[in-house]
């Protein structure tokens, strides 16, 4: 699926017989196609900053810096301040690692089947 077909429900995806990685991602961890990619950039090219990030995107700065910020909201990247050496600083960013990525996406289904096996229970009259 390209971004503009990716799913974007539960029931979306349920309905693709074959779902992608990143479709599975972006829909359970309510992001959009562009920041999976962007999550699957830092995968390759872990320690990136914004700047590196949007070549290889091919994606404007401001852009890439909100999807890095999303990921970091939802733990899938971490920033580190690296400090140059004529002064200042620049942010580098690496993605939680992919093992531990797939941990966290089983653990939100999950809590997700939880919540609807509660529904499907509580629905009705009592006995």
């Amino acid at each position: 699926m390209s971004d503009s077909e990716s799913p974007q429900a539960m029931g979306d995806l349920l309905e693709t017989a074959d779902p992608e990685f990143r479709d599975v991602m972006t829909c359970v961890f309510d992001i959009q196609a562009h920041e999976t990619r962007t999550y699957l950039a830092l995968l390759d090219h872990p320690g990136s900053t914004v700047e590196e990030l949007a070549e290889e995107l091919d994606r404007d700065r401001s852009n890439v810096n909100r999807s890095l910020t999303t990921l970091m909201e939802k733990g899938l990247a971490e920033r580190e301040r690296r400090l140059l050496d004529p002064g200042g600083y620049v942010y580098q960013y690496t993605a939680t690692p992919l093992p531990e990525a797939k941990a966290m996406l089983h653990e939100a289904l999950d809590r997700w089947a939880e919540v609807v096996h509660g529904a499907i229970d509580s629905f009705g009259p009592e006995p």
